[in-house]
């Protein structure tokens, strides 16, 4: 028997978990941008680089507590972070958290694939 015959090696603990988390990351991410409105905000505070949450009310067709509650899951996710500025809340996108979720989306792909292209 040679070593091309044997099965490839299981994976460790560590690796399970970190796919696991990888997985469960990529989840939450895709969950968070999965409505139109969402993904909308994100391109308005990516072409913006701040904006007021006033503001991205009056650039949807949707009103302040709609908008407001898209932000919170957004936040929550770790998408956008927030600061309120006494009565003002402003608004960016976490480009780290972009660039996690492009390559978690990337990881999709086998290696084979990807060298491919």
């Amino acid at each position: 028997m040679t070593a091309s015959d044997c099965p490839p090696d299981r994976m460790t603990v560590t690796q399970a978990l970190t796919q696991h988390d990888a997985a469960a990351d990529l989840a939450r991410l895709a969950k968070a941008l999965g409505h139109p409105a969402r993904v909308h905000i994100v391109r308005t505070l990516l072409a913006k680089d701040t904006c007021v949450a006033g503001e991205l009310s009056d650039e949807l067709p949707l009103a302040a507590s709609t908008v407001s509650q898209h932000l919170k899951i957004l936040k929550e996710a770790g998408i956008i972070k927030g600061e309120v500025d006494g009565p003002r809340r402003c608004y960016c996108v976490d480009r780290s958290a972009l660039g996690y979720l492009a390559d978690l989306v990337e990881a999709l792909h086998p290696a084979t694939e990807r060298q491919s292209k």
